[in-house]
This record gives structure tokens, sequence and C-alpha cells, in this order.
């Protein structure tokens, strides 16, 4: 039987050519037509196979109008579907997670691959078998035919092998002798790992078997339509086909001939879309010239960055629709670019058919499950579990989850708790809502059940049991994507097959980001109006107009992806696509979609990073003919963005008026807040408005002060109430302090900046506080919350706050003294301040019953001394505080504005600029 060629040229008629040539007599629809006479059209009896089923409503459209009566179609089928419609074979082929999982646990025993990838540890081999799983099924497409060829002819048995071994003598003979060794080793690993793989039971060797003997049960002749040559594997099944009935294969013509005449502009640009042995082109240097008419000409659309190509492309997609386009084709260069583009349109109503899909590994419920093993990994990372707290798949019918999230947030900053689950445990060991410190419990135990080794199956019975517990299933089934993540769960779990090895929580999380990374998420397609695709998605398809993003150099020419020890010299001798043998192909794809679609808009960034993106080197080259040929170059479209009315509103100062939002309680840092600028204090304390506390493994100044005021407290509640002699005082307070920084060290070990420092300031201290008590002072109470409340005519609020230390003499006299991490000169600098006011509110708190107030330093002087300041005229001050604080808030009460008049050195760190903008109105 014959197999033949049906070549067509690239254009927009393809498959109307198609038809009109099947139609002819010798051609299988003509066979067809001369059987019956032509007193029917019954095409039942021939066999077609298109590249995907979208292409057979094409087919079948170009025979209806070429016929213009009704007919029965052909067969019309893909190769994968005729193949799924036959008998199973007696071996089913191991899933993609068992052999993967097989060949990553037999290369985790040879510790030289680790140190030959420089793994370094055994989960970081995980992606090196999945790359030689790819290799060897490379290697199997290309060499399987002549592998199956070569063992009926024993002089041809060693065919593969020999190949191998004049491709890497190619890879070898530029290099040094010094690399032939390693690189030896990386072909003897992949040449093993190929072979291992190549029996019975690959999936490949199952799949060539059955087109084989589909081949044999022939009873059809057959038309095989492709927009490129058939791969090796096609090929053989081709030539076992036509042995039993006759084979046409209908494929577009990239020959110099064929081109030339309908594109010689284009082949006089892009020389490469033929082959180099392809012969010269007719008529001598005829493709030189560019027609009197040339073709319609793609526009290009550049962008300055990555909103604007988004903004850009998004209106040249309304337009057309304005204009009644209904098939508009986005081909997706840029993802990146392409995902923006996405969101404009829906945002726009208007719906995108994504025939490519994105990465699983991309949707938020992937991201659950990520943030879950993340938070495993990082036993119990305080970033990690809010990330997981926050998705909408965890918890979700718990009521007031958003409130209860902050709650817990908040806590955790405000506590700088970096981590590990028995320091969140003790965290909310006190928490006002018990359900909080549940959570934990809860996540921690789940936490605790993914340690040690299991196998696959238990695996996902784990993350699965992880689901339930987590109220995650019933979220994620509600959920297109998470209903996908949980088929893959299950999926794994089937596929365990025969492997019964066990693996660690990290190779499983390696190998569930590798099936997230691998499978695509199609969303639900409603309107197939705006399709997104790639660039071979558009291979023998027609559109009203076509969009393609991301024409830079960058993304067009796609960049080159090598593996491993695989140059093209190596792949070329091997029969592997090589980077040029891949560009060709693109290229005539990008030149089939400019002979087929009369309006094609390129789309590009003309900056990225602030740096200059040039335009894809294949246009260059054809705005370079077109010159050359004195022709106009190619159109250019930037549409501007739509009008918008906008009110002009002068800028000035805030100045709101909240009487309602007047706080019930007033602290000394609030009331500061309000003396600094009155806006910071109604935004900070009548709104409430608050900014997070950054989580640092660093600790504070402020953490610093806390550790000193428990220390301090501990000590002198000891020489309080136990006679502690002057020589034992230096032990007791060393050893409290060693307590409290081997606690706070095991969180934070940079605190051991802070314990030296304190050590250092621990003498000095001791002597100071030695001699007050020398002057009749005694420790009273420490650490002690009070609260006052000052009164006016219609209101009143509340003082509160913490006392650090009273001190009482034998004539019954108290004194306030307050604790500051600064040298005593800078105290005494600050009392003299009359607009401190520290030390008198919190005289106010004590109800006017403090006879002295000081500051007591906990820093070094220049004298490597520590110290007090005492506040002159506390009485006084406390009066006019007082005073102060009733008239600032009565009026605040009876709707006083609250400007936003801070100066400076106030709102350069203010957190509530944003708010007040200062800036636009000053």
């Amino acid at each position: 039987m014959l197999l033949a060629t049906v070549p067509i040229p690239p254009s927009p008629d393809f498959w109307q050519q198609a038809v009109r040539l099947l139609l002819r007599p010798g051609q299988p629809l003509g066979q067809a037509l001369q059987e019956q006479g032509g007193s029917s059209l019954d095409f039942s009896g021939v066999q077609l196979m298109v590249p995907a089923f979208s292409h057979a409503q094409n087919f079948k459209a170009a025979l209806a109008r070429e016929l213009r009566r009704p007919y029965i179609a052909p067969r019309i089928n893909t190769l994968s579907g005729l193949l799924a419609m036959q008998p199973p074979g007696e071996q089913a082929p191991p899933s993609e997670s068992e052999r993967l999982m097989q060949l990553y646990a037999q290369l985790r025993e040879h510790a030289w691959l680790k140190k030959m990838f420089s793994a370094r540890r055994n989960a970081d081999l995980l992606p090196l078998a999945h790359t030689l799983l790819a290799l060897s099924d490379e290697l199997t497409l290309a060499l399987l035919p002549e592998i199956r060829a070569g063992a009926k002819d024993v002089a041809g048995a060693d065919a593969a092998a020999g190949r191998w071994t004049q491709a890497l003598a190619q890879l070898l003979e530029p290099l040094a002798p010094s690399a032939h060794g390693m690189l030896s080793d990386e072909a003897a690993l992949v040449w093993q790992v190929w072979k291992s793989q190549l029996d019975a039971g690959d999936r490949i060797v199952q799949r060539f078997d059955a087109m084989l003997a589909l081949a044999e049960r022939a009873s059809l002749p057959l038309v095989w339509v492709s927009p490129t040559e058939p791969e090796p594997l096609d090929a053989a099944f081709l030539d076992a086909y036509a042995c039993h009935q006759p084979v046409r294969i209908v494929t577009l013509d990239w020959n110099r001939q064929a081109i030339a005449p309908l594109h010689p502009l284009y082949l006089s640009a892009w020389s490469e879309l033929v082959r180099e042995d392809d012969g010269a082109a007719p008529d001598g240097d005829a493709a030189e010239h560019a027609p009197p008419s040339r073709p319609a000409m793609p526009i290009l659309c550049p962008a300055t960055d990555l909103e604007n190509a988004a903004v850009q492309s998004a209106q040249i997609v309304l337009r057309w629709l304005a204009q009644g386009k209904n098939e508009i084709a986005i081909v997706a260069q840029d993802r990146v670019t392409a995902r923006r583009l996405r969101a404009l349109l829906e945002r726009a109503e208007v719906a995108v058919a994504d025939e490519t899909g994105w990465k699983l590994s991309t949707t938020r419920a992937a991201a659950a499950l990520a943030a879950w093993n993340d938070l495993v990994s990082a036993r119990g990372e305080t970033n990690a579990l809010l990330d997981l707290l926050k998705s909408p798949f965890v918890f979700p019918a718990e009521e007031g989850k958003a409130d209860r999230v902050m709650r817990i947030e908040a806590r955790l900053r405000r506590a700088n708790i970096a981590g590990d689950w028995q320091a969140l445990q003790a965290a909310f060991a006190e928490a006002s809502d018990p359900q909080d410190l549940q959570w934990i419990i809860t996540l921690a135990k789940q936490a605790a059940r993914f340690g040690g080794r299991k196998t696959l199956a238990q695996w996902c019975d784990t993350q699965r049991a992880l689901c339930q517990a987590l109220g995650m299933e019933a979220a994620l089934r509600e959920d297109g994507a998470g209903e996908q993540c949980l088929l893959m769960l299950d999926e794994i779990a089937a596929e365990q097959g025969g492997l019964q090895d066990s693996f660690s929580f990290a190779e499983w999380r390696a190998l569930l980001n590798l099936r997230l990374d691998a499978t695509s998420y199609m969303p639900p397609i409603s309107d197939r109006r705006v399709v997104m695709l790639p660039l071979n998605g558009a291979r023998l398809r027609c559109f009203d107009a076509v969009l393609v993003i991301g024409a830079d150099a960058a993304h067009l020419p796609s960049p080159p992806q090598e593996t491993l020890f695989f140059s093209n010299a190596v792949r070329r001798e091997l029969n592997l696509a090589t980077r040029a043998t891949r560009q060709r192909q693109q290229l005539r794809d990008l030149t089939e979609l400019l002979c087929v679609n009369e309006e094609v808009v390129l789309c590009w960034q003309t900056l990225q990073d602030g740096e200059p993106n040039p335009v894809s080197p294949w246009l260059q080259r054809l705005e370079l003919k077109l010159a050359q040929h004195g022709q106009p170059p190619l159109q250019s479209v930037n549409l501007p963005p739509p009008p918008r009315k906008l009110t002009a509103q002068s800028s000035q100062m805030p100045a709101p008026s909240a009487p309602a939002l007047l706080p019930e309680k007033l602290s000394a840092s609030g009331f500061g807040t309000f003396l600094a600028c009155p806006y910071q204090f109604f935004a900070a304390r009548m709104l409430r408005v608050a900014v997070m506390d950054e989580l640092s493994d660093m600790p504070e100044k402020r953490d610093y002060g806390s550790w000193l005021h428990e220390i301090l407290n501990r000590y002198h509640e000891h020489l309080r109430d136990h006679v502690t002699p002057l020589a034992a005082r230096t032990a007791l307070l060393a050893g409290i302090s060693e307590e409290v920084f081997q606690r706070e060290m095991q969180q934070h070990p940079a605190a051991l900046a802070f314990h030296a420092r304190w050590q250092k300031v621990m003498p000095a201290y001791l002597l100071w506080a030695n001699e007050r008590e020398a002057e009749g002072w005694h420790f009273a109470f420490g650490e002690q919350a009070q609260s006052q409340r000052l009164a006016w005519t219609g209101g009143g609020i509340e003082l509160h706050g913490r006392l650090d230390r009273v001190d009482q003499n034998d004539n019954g006299e108290r004194a306030l003294l307050d604790y500051k991490t600064r040298s005593a000169a800078s105290l005494k600098q600050k009392v003299r301040d009359e607009d401190d006011h520290q030390l008198a509110f919190y005289g106010l708190l004590a109800g006017g019953k403090m006879e002295h107030a000081h500051y007591v330093a906990l820093e070094l002087g220049a004298d490597k001394k520590t110290g007090d300041a005492a506040a002159p005229d506390f009485e006084r001050k406390q009066q006019m505080l007082k005073q102060q604080i009733s008239t600032t808030m009565q009026q605040v009460g009876e709707g006083a504005p609250l400007p936003a008049n801070g100066i400076e050195s106030i709102c350069q760190y203010c957190d509530m600029r944003g708010l007040c903008r200062k800036g636009a109105w000053l």
C-alpha cells in the first residue's frame, strides 16, 4: 500500500485546500466517491486523524462548503482517542509517581550522586530523578522505532548503543581530559536509567505496541493531518499502517518552492524557515525581492512596563469585541503579563477561555497545602503559621475567623515569638478566648503526625486526615482547583502499586511540590469568544484577530532549556530536538500565525526593571527587510487610557472632630501622642488604627527593658522579704539575671549581646542601689498596675498605667522610680524639659501620694556609673498636668478639632502619615 504526503503551504484556506485535494481521484475521499458512483456522499469508510478535536470542526465545515449538500463524515479521531478505544494491555504501566519514586529510591542509595550534583540531602535528588525520567522518555520517543527495527537484524541490534557512543564522543572531543571523567559518569547514569526504563512495562513502549497493533488491524484508508512532520513513533506507525491500507499525510509545506511565491517577504527575512539542504530559491534571487503589494503585516504595540502592556492589550481586545469579532486569540508568550491581562478582562466582565491552563501549584488551593508543609518544615515558625491561618481553606466554617486570626497575629507579634510549637502554646495559655489555644494545639498535634518515614499511601492518608482535622476538605471540594488537589492525592495513593519503600517528610514534600508544579489546572470555560493559548496551540486555526503577549527578545523565541550535559551536538547525534530545530519550529508557528490571520498585534514591554527590553530579533529582521525593499515600517498602535473625569479638590491639613470617640482610658504614652500630634492621637487612640509589630529574630531595646524590669523586680522583692547581706547581693542579682537571660536566649540567641551589656551595668547598679538603701530608702513594691479617675464637669477619663517601682523611707515618704535604659546625664536633661510629663502622670496614677519621683539610669555614663535624676517641683507638675489633661480631653469630648500639626521629627517616623498625607497639603 502507498504512503504519500499532501503538502499545503500555510494559508487561511488550509482546510479548504486539504478537502479539495483529498476529493481528487486516487485520494481517499475521491476514491470513496468513485466507489459510490457519486450517488451518495458517505465517507465513513475513511479514517481521519487530526491533532486535536477542535480541528475536526474545521475539517467538517470545509467539507460542507465544498460539497454543498448533506454527507456522512469520515471517522474523525485523534491518535490518543483511538488508542483509548482499544482493549487495555495485560500489564498496566507503572504510574508516574511510582516510576519517579522507584528511581529516586535507587538514586538516594548512592552517595557519589549527591556529591556529583551538590545535593545536600536526599530530597535534593528528587528533581534529578524527574529530569532523568524526562530524558529517558525523550530518548525512547526518538530511538524506540530504530531499536525495534534493529532487533530484527543482528547487525543492527546495537544501533542505539553505537549512536550513543558517537554522541558522547562529539561531546568529549572539545573538552579537556580532566572533564571526561565527570561527563562520562553523567553519560553512564543517563544510559543506565534509560536502559532500565526500556522494558515491556514502560508507558511509551506500551503505547508504541498499541499503535503497531492498531496498524496491523487497519481496515480503512487513513488521512493523517498534522502541522508538523511526524515524530519517530508516529512515522513508524504510519509506515506500518501503509502496509495494509493507503495513508495520506496532510501537512504544512515549508519547502522553498512552496513558500517563495506566496510569502517571499517572510522567506527573505527568515531564511531558516526552510532547511539549509532545501535547495536554492527558484529564479535565482526571486525570494530576495518583496512583492509589489505586500500581505497584511502585524501591528506592533510597545508598552513601557507590565501594567501598561496589560492595559494596552485589554483595550485592544475590548475594541475587537466592540467591532463584532467573536473569535479572538491571545498568544501568551509572557505568562506574567498574560495573567494580569486576564484579570483586567475579567474585571471588564469578559471571560477568557484558557486552553493552556495554569500550574496547579499557582492556585490558592495548592498554596494552602504548601503552606501547611512549610509550617511543618519550619517547626511552627510564626510567619508560616500566619500564612496558613489566613488561607480561606483552613478552618473555613469558624465564625469570626478573620477577627481570631488578627487577634492571634497581634499577640504573636506583640510578644515577638518567632516560632516553636511549645512557645506558641505557652503564648496562648492565658488567652482570653480558649479557642485560640485550641487552634494551636490542633495544629501541633497534626504536625506531630508528619514525622518519621511512611509509604506514599500513608503520606496521602496523613495529608487527607489533616484536611479533615482543619476543615479543609469541604472547602477544597467546593473549589475547582481544590477538588483537583484532592483527586491528585487519591491518585498518588492509588498509584503506589508495588512500591513499598518508605520516605521522609522532606521527600514527600518534594514529590508533592513536583506533582503540583507538573499538573495543569484548567478553569471551566463558559465563553470562547476570547481564547488564551500558546503559540503552538494556534496551528491550523484561523481567528478574527490575534494578540501576541511577549513579542520581546526574552520571550520570542522562547529561552532554550538545556538538560544536564545534553548539548545540541549530542542531541543532534541522538536524533533529539535541538535548540535550532525548536526555534525553527517556533518561527514556523509565528509565520503561520501571520499568514493565516489578517489582524495580528504584537505587544511587549520596552522596559523591564528599568533596563531596555528590545523587541524580538525576528521582528527586527522583518523591519530591516522592509526598509531594504523601501516599504513602510510596521505600524504601531498605542491606545490612550479611557478618559476619566476627576473633580479637583484643594488639599488642606486634616483636622477631624470625633467627640463620640473619646477614649475611656488614657495612658502616659497616649497623652504623649496627643501632645506630639492631635491627629496621631485621633487615628491611633480614637480610631484604633494600629500597625502590626514586625517579627524579628533580633531582640529590640524594648525587649531588653522588659527583661531588666523583671530582673530588678524579682531582686528587690527578694531583698524586701529576706534579709540579705551586702556580700551576697551580687550573686543574687547575677543568678536572677542568668535565669532570665538563659530563658530568653533559648528563643532569641541574639539576646546574648544584651546579656553581656547588662553584665557590665550590674556592678554600677548594685553600688547605686546600696547607696540609696543607706540613705534610708527601701523598696515598697514594683510592677504594679494603677488607675485613677479624672473627672470634669459633664465627663471624665480613667488614667491607667504600670508603676515600675515605689520606694519608701523611714519618715513614711514615698518616691516613684521609673527605669530607663539610658545614662544618668541624659535623664537629668530629660527632667529639666518642661514638656516631659511621664513622672507627673505616674504621680497622678498613684493618687498624688508620691512626694518624690526619679528616673533611674540602667546604662553606664562617661564616668562608668549609673544614677538617677530627680524631678524638680514634682507636686506642681502633677497639678499642672492634671489641669492640662482635664482641659484638653474635655475639649476633645466637646468636638474640638484634632489637627495634624506634628513637627517633622515626630512625623518622620509616624505610622499614621499615610492617613494624614502630610506632604500633599504642606
